[in-house]
């Protein structure tokens, strides 16, 4: 099967079917031929999520003027957390 450059480097970009077929005007089913013959994964949205948020270390909802949370406080807001779980409502 010929694959066309532009979808081959789309589907390489981490983009899903339904996007690239509306970016470039084609069919949905020709995307996902070529990302077979490709033989790289289905792009449904959780495996794109898996995909891109993991490697890049990403956080959805970054704000930088805050202070990330130091490791002894994330052990603290943990122990709180779980105490309070274990408490009997």
């Amino acid at each position: 099967m010929k694959i066309r450059a532009d979808i081959a480097a789309l589907i390489r970009a981490g983009h899903t079917n339904a996007s690239i077929a509306h970016r470039l005007g084609c069919d949905p089913s020709t995307v996902a031929e070529a990302r077979r013959a490709l033989r790289y994964p289905p792009a449904g949205a959780l495996e794109r999520l898996y995909a891109e948020a993991v490697p890049t270390g990403r956080v959805h909802a970054y704000r930088p003027e805050r202070m990330p949370t130091s490791p002894d406080q994330a052990a603290a807001n943990r122990a709180r957390l779980l105490a309070a779980l274990r408490t009997p409502a």
